[in-house]
Parts: structure tokens; C-alpha cells; sequence
């Protein structure tokens, strides 16, 4: 003992630093464990985070994609079928074609002014019906998408929120289900209520715009493509407004609601009902965005129409010029073609590809409302 004592007295220098030292190792063991044990701890959770949100994208991936099998197997087909059956009715052609038919087999029983007062209608209705049969199948088309883009953010929303929380104000429905119906079910509002206004507005700009177009003048595929775009173009900016034509899409009580909120921002997000899902609509419809995708839409569609006027008529010289007359038997045959069901509609096929399109529609999904 008395060695050990004189050992440390002697070397009481030494052994002071070798506890310091053995000490501070210790600690900074201690520390540098408690270290690895925090970053251990965040790496796991970041781990978790990071697997969470590829679940999360793969279930909104997959969420996305059902939404637009919902638009293009259900709500599409048919309202295109309410909206084919309502313009048959409305500006059918057949008794027009029965009479000059008639005349000129009978030539006896329709006086000269009374065949080209018949022509002329024809002239204008087919015109009419070719224009309104693009614009319907356009905005109906992008609507369908805007409603179920819209309901199928909400949905997700609400199924994110269920899986988050036990709570049983969190995990009630976000948009009830007989909302939801209504919601959908209001793209048949132009067939159902907008389209006699739609008619008479186009017929208008139709007359407008076929003014001094001779029926015995010569007209190629280059005067019918620039005609069609002519009569819409005219017709999306009647009344002043960019907007005017909101009126055969939408209820007035919608379009006339208060605009206090920017038209650029989505309503601020609560339980959604179907008034909420209506205005959501309108914001997106009133945006300068799905503006433009509805002019290089309608674009498109025209473009189709013609090429494909000079596919099927290509022996009747429609490239290089054919009377007016001629043409309008040809333009009548496409417009079922524009308004055939959605799985076999070219038209609507051509709007889907568009790039512009596409993109619009996953960021209008992708920008969900905060909670």
C-alpha cells in the first residue's frame, strides 16, 4: 500500500493525466454512442419518410389514373350521348335535303326563290352544325376531365386524411356521395338546358361569317378550314367576354356567384359539397390556362376534321376546289363523326394526346387545395 501511495506521488503528474485522459476518452465514448444513437434514429425515420412518399405517389398514380377511367368509360360516353341525340333533334338536316331532293325531281313544286331560300338554310345549318358539333365535343371532352380532376383530388384527400387519423371527424366522407352524383351529373347541362342559347348564338355567328360566300363559288379545303375557325373563334369572343360562352356550360347561379376570390386560385378547401365543387369548376373553366388549351383543342379537332374530309372525299377534288353546293353534303357527313362515342371518336382521341392537355390536367390534380 505504502508502495502504491509513494508510486502515485512520485508520478502524480503522470497519473493525474492518464485519468484526465482515460476520463475525457470515456466521455467523448459516451458521447459519440448517444451521437450514433440520434443518427441512427434519423436515418430510420427519414427511412420511413422516404418509403412513405413513393407509397404515397404510387397510390396517387394509381388514384390519378382510375379517375380518368371513371371520365373516359363513363361520364364522357354519356353525355355524349345525351349531347349526339340533342343536336340530331335540334338542327337536323334531313328535311331540308328531302325538299331540294324533292324540287329537283319535281321541278314544278318549288319555286327558284324557294330553292335558294332552302340552299341558304342548308348552307348556314350545316355550317352551324359542323361548328357547334367541334365546339361541344371540345368543351365537353375538357369538362368531363375538369370534374373528375376536381372529385378525384378531393377523394384523395379525404382517403390520405382516413389513413392519418383515428379521429371521426377526419375520416367522414370529404364529398358525399349524392353530391358527388349532382357534381357529374351536370355535364349534361348544356344538352339539357344550354343548348338552345348555344344554337341560336352560333347560328348567328354562322350567318355572320358565310356572308357573301356564294353557293355556286368555289371552295377547296384550305377556305373550309378557315371558315370553321373563323365562325369559332368569333363566336368564343361574342358578347365582349372571353368568358360569354360559360353560360351554356354552367347553372347562372354558378357563373354569377361572387368573384371576391382571384380567378387564378381554387376555392379555399372545407367539406366539399356540391356547390364548392361547382364553383371549383367554374374557377378552372375562367382561368386563362384552360383558355388556351381549348384553342389549340379546338385547333386540333379542325385540323382533323378537314384532313380527314380529304381522305374520304379525296375523289370529289375538295383539295383544288368544288362549288359550295357540292361541299355541303360533306360537311353534314362528319358531324356525327364528331359526336360518335368516346372509344371510337378520333376527334376526342386527337384532344387526349395533346401535350398541353395532358399537362394541364395532372398539375389541376396535383395542386390540392391545403388542409
Amino acid at each position: 500500500m505504502q508502495t502504491l501511495v509513494h508510486f502515485i506521488t512520485w508520478h502524480k503528474r503522470k497519473v493525474l493525466a492518464s485519468v484526465g485522459i482515460l476520463g475525457s476518452g470515456y466521455c467523448l465514448y459516451k458521447l459519440y454512442g448517444a451521437h450514433r444513437i440520434r443518427l441512427d434514429a434519423l436515418e430510420r425515420k427519414l427511412t420511413v419518410q422516404r418509403e412513405n412518399e413513393e407509397l404515397m405517389k404510387t397510390q396517387m398514380q394509381a388514384h390519378f389514373e382510375k379517375i380518368q377511367r371513371i371520365s373516359d368509360t363513363i361520364t364522357l360516353p354519356h353525355a355524349m350521348d345525351n349531347l349526339s341525340c340533342r343536336i340530331e333533334e335540334e338542327l337536323d338536316l334531313s328535311l331540308l335535303l328531302e325538299r331540294l331532293i324533292q324540287g329537283k325531281g319535281q321541278p314544278n313544286t318549288l319555286t327558284q326563290a324557294e330553292k335558294l331560300e332552302l340552299w341558304d338554310t342548308l348552307k348556314i345549318r350545316s355550317f352551324t352544325r359542323v361548328a357547334l358539333s367541334v365546339w361541344a365535343t371540345t368543351m365537353i371532352s375538357l369538362y368531363t376531365k375538369v370534374q373528375v380532376n376536381i372529385l378525384g383530388r378531393h377523394l384523395y384527400i379525404d382517403t390520405a386524411r382516413s389513413l392519418g387519423s383515428s379521429d371521426s371527424m377526419e375520416t367522414g366522407d370529404i364529398v358525399d356521395r349524392e353530391d358527388q352524383q349532382k357534381f357529374l351529373g351536370s355535364v349534361d347541362f348544356l344538352s339539357e338546358y344550354g343548348l338552345p342559347a348555344l344554337i341560336r348564338d352560333m347560328e348567328a355567328t354562322t350567318k355572320e361569317i358565310l356572308i357573301g360566300k356564294q353557293l355556286s363559288g368555289l371552295f377547296n379545303s384550305v377556305a373550309l378550314h378557315e371558315t370553321i375557325m373563323q365562325i369559332l373563334n368569333k363566336f368564343i369572343s361574342m358578347g365582349g367576354s372571353p368568358h360569354s360562352w360559360l353560360k351554356y356550360m354552367l347553372p347562372e347561379d354558378v357563373i354569377s356567384h361572387s368573384t371576391t376570390s382571384s380567378s387564378n386560385d381554387l376555392v379555399p378547401f372545407r367539406v366539399a359539397d356540391f356547390e364548392q365543387l361547382m364553383l371549383e369548376a367554374r374557377t378552372v373553366l375562367l382561368s386563362a390556362e384552360f383558355g388556351s388549351i381549348v384553342e389549340i383543342s379546338l385547333k386540333a379537332v379542325v385540323d382533323e376534321l378537314v384532313e380527314l374530309m380529304v381522305t374520304k372525299f379525296s375523289g370529289e377534288s375538295i383539295t383544288t376546289g368544288m362549288p359550295l353546293a357540292r361541299v355541303l353534303p360533306q360537311v353534314a357527313q362528319m358531324c356525327p363523326l364528331l359526336l360518335e362515342e368516346p372509344l371510337k371518336n378520333q376527334f376526342i382521341q386527337i384532344i387526349r394526346c395533346i401535350l398541353e392537355v395532358e399537362l394541364f390536367f395532372t398539375l389541376l390534380y396535383a395542386n390540392m387545395p391545403s388542409a
